[in-house]
């Protein structure tokens, strides 16, 4: 198909099978006025979400409303948005609204679109392929800000498009392309956001070869931004492992941050081999003299597999679960200290038996705590769950989580689970 002209007076192809008759009006928004009820309409219909498809979509569904019958939002790729001049790019269909079947063919109002980008302003055409009702089309680029995001197709028929039509639609194509920018810039700072916050929910340490353990964070609300949860093991002498579950006030990446040196400070400090209630008062008494760290609450539990023992300390932090082999879980009762930064110290710790057949579930708030629930209840319902008898450490966790619906939390996660490996067990 041939499209050509751009004076306005309209130029006729030689009819005949496959050929076309065009009259483009490049100049028609040019100076005609977008009526007041449609700059408030497309101010409360474009543009109400960051996402960018459906962004293109509000955009579709308002000139079809408005002007056409039929209209596709067809996007750049990112690599090129900024380009000049891009004859041989690709356009993604990202979407379209209306009476579809009057886009096709494919490569029908195609040129169109590429002369829109090129020369930065709306083309109309009235296109008559053989055997076709005639169509009017309108081609109008997405610009912003320098940027070149896709082109805006319309199209109906019946009566040319006027220069007020051609100009709601580059009003509203503008304002779209405005709105795709904030979605791309925030979709890029979000990723550099991820990847940092990845960084810095490094894994834990290895256990000695001794333990089982499992962990799992999930962000809230199935998300991926990383907040304050955290958890940790430390490698002790004579086959002894320190396990921690921390969770420090807040979210984001300041909250992610402070958790790290957290981590940094916990690791120095429990190097020393201190019992447990004396790790957290050093770690308390330090990050109280720092006073740039937010507060944190955390869990500590020293196993001794040799004599299956758990040495276990709070720091304003909920209890550990154990569940037996058959199953069946238990609340561990824990002396309630303040949380970390506070400079009150006053940390007691109470040593556990644990068996081969015991799990030890340490865990943030998020994994039970609900919205206008009293925490004992919360509490009492992960301990009365009933877990498949003999279930391994990551089998045992993931029954756990589906059974409470952490996926679906408030919260921020973060979940260790840990159990003594018998001796002659393979690593």
């Amino acid at each position: 198909m041939a499209v050509r002209g751009g004076d306005g007076r309209g130029e006729t192809g030689t009819p005949g099978a496959g050929s076309a008759r065009t009259g483009t009006t490049g100049a028609g928004a040019a100076g005609a006025r977008v009526p007041a009820d449609v700059l408030e309409e497309t101010a409360e219909s474009i543009g109400t979400t960051l996402d960018e498809t459906t962004t293109c979509q509000e955009l579709a569904a308002f000139v079809c409303r408005r002007l056409c019958e039929s209209a596709a939002v067809d996007l750049l790729p990112t690599d090129v948005t900024a380009a000049r001049r891009s004859p041989d790019a690709e356009f993604t269909r990202a979407a379209t609204a209306g009476r579809t079947l009057l886009l096709t063919p494919p490569d029908g109002p195609r040129p169109l679109s590429v002369r829109a980008l090129d020369e930065g302003r709306p083309i109309a055409a009235s296109i008559d392929l053989s055997a076709r009702t005639p169509r009017q089309v309108a081609a109008v680029p997405l610009l912003a800000h320098g940027r070149r995001y896709g082109v805006l197709l319309a199209v109906r028929q019946g009566t040319p498009f006027t220069s007020t039509d051609l100009a709601v639609a580059q009003h509203a194509a503008r304002l779209t392309a405005v709105h795709l920018g904030h979605a791309r810039r925030h979709e890029t700072l979000r990723g550099t956001v991820l990847d940092l916050q990845r960084a810095l929910l490094a894994a834990p340490g290895r256990p000695h070869p001794n333990l089982d353990l499992a962990t799992r964070y999930l962000p809230a609300g199935g998300g991926s931004l990383v907040g304050g949860d955290w958890f940790e093991t430390v490698r002790l002498h004579f086959g002894r492992t320190l396990l921690v579950v921390g969770d420090v006030m807040g979210h984001g990446l300041d909250a992610a941050v402070d958790m790290t040196a957290y981590r940094s400070m916990l690791r120095y400090v429990a190097s020393t081999d201190l019992p447990p209630h004396r790790v957290l008062r050093r770690l308390d008494t330090a990050v109280a003299e720092d006073g740039t760290r937010r507060p944190a609450t955390c869990l500590l539990v020293r196993v001794d597999p040799a004599r299956g023992t758990a040495v276990i300390a709070g720091a304003g932090h909920l209890p550990p679960v154990v569940f037996a082999g058959d199953g069946t879980g238990e609340l561990l009762p824990l002396p309630v200290g303040p949380p970390l930064g506070t400079g009150l110290g006053g940390y007691q710790q109470v040593v556990r038996r644990l068996s081969p057949d015991d799990t030890l579930v340490m865990f943030t708030d998020g994994l039970v705590e609900r919205r206008g629930e009293d925490i004992d209840e919360s509490l009492a319902r992960l301990a009365a769950l009933r877990l498949p008898p003999g279930a391994g450490v990551d089998e045992l966790l993931d029954e756990v989580l589906v059974k409470l619906d952490a996926r679906h939390a408030e919260d921020d996660v973060a979940v260790l689970a840990a159990r003594i490996r018998p001796r002659g067990d393979p690593a």
